[in-house]
């Protein structure tokens, strides 16, 4: 039996690709051998991610990009296509937290976690989708969250967790949309996880404390404890899934 799970020739594109889970996913999905378009503002970790990238005898381009600018988005995927000629995966990972009492929180901060969280998500595999739709092929992976389902106090994340409910509803729009032109579309929802955004909730003793209330395995998770699900997304194994969110959180939103 051939190998579902086997990327080769694939090529993929990984928003907020410079830190945390961005550079996990692009590592996992070169080790199956895909081509990455690796994507963010930081270029410099872009490159140095690249130059990671390329041991692994795959492909990799990086391209600055604010994915909150549509124009930018825009150019990653025509960039994309006149460089490696098709697009068969999106993993929409960018993304960011506000931690603001909500009868606090600035129209800034709101519009600036819902623009990131949600719409950039939507324009990115709105530009992907149409090349997908003449390919009638394409993997959209949306990065969602615990918070997709589910709130937590005493955190303070109206807007985030606004969003990432949009992402799960986003992605079962998308999918119903598209699943009779070769695309699925699916979401992945982590628990806490080591990243530049939440390292410092992570080491936080009160916070320990509130994983070990919530989480029936008593911690956070652990670098390649998500690759599982991004690779099942990504391959020809998930071809009868779509429109789905899978929660990878020792058991958070079961209880």
């Amino acid at each position: 039996m051939s190998n579902l799970f086997d990327l080769n020739n694939k090529v993929a594109i990984v928003t907020g690709a410079s830190s945390g889970l961005g550079v996990q996913f692009t590592k996992a999905l070169a080790k199956q051998g895909a081509n990455v378009v690796i994507v963010a503002r930081r270029i410099e970790k872009l490159n140095e991610l690249k130059s990671e990238i390329e041991k692994y005898g795959v492909k990799c381009l990086a391209i600055r990009c604010d994915v909150n600018n549509n124009d930018e988005i825009k150019s990653v995927v025509e960039q994309t296509v006149n460089t490696m000629g098709r697009i068969d995966i999106l993993v929409n990972n960018a993304g960011i937290a506000v931690n603001v009492q909500a009868e606090g929180q600035t129209d800034e901060q709101w519009y600036n976690v819902i623009n990131t969280n949600l719409s950039s998500l939507y324009f990115f595999a709105r530009e992907v989708g149409k090349v997908m739709i003449k390919q009638h092929y394409g993997k959209i992976i949306n990065i969602g969250s615990i918070h997709s389902t589910v709130a937590m106090k005493p955190t303070f994340l109206t807007a985030y967790c606004s969003s990432k409910g949009g992402v799960q509803m986003l992605t079962k729009s998308l999918a119903v949309e598209w699943a009779k032109k070769g695309i699925t579309v699916n979401a992945i929802g982590p628990a806490y996880f080591p990243s530049e955004m939440t390292q410092h909730a992570i080491n936080n003793e009160e916070f320990k404390a509130i994983i070990d209330t919530y989480c029936p395995m008593g911690r956070a998770g652990k670098e390649g404890e998500l690759n599982g699900a991004l690779i099942y997304f990504a391959s020809d194994a998930s071809s009868y899934t779509t429109g789905q969110l899978l929660t990878i959180d020792g058991g958070w939103t079961a209880i």
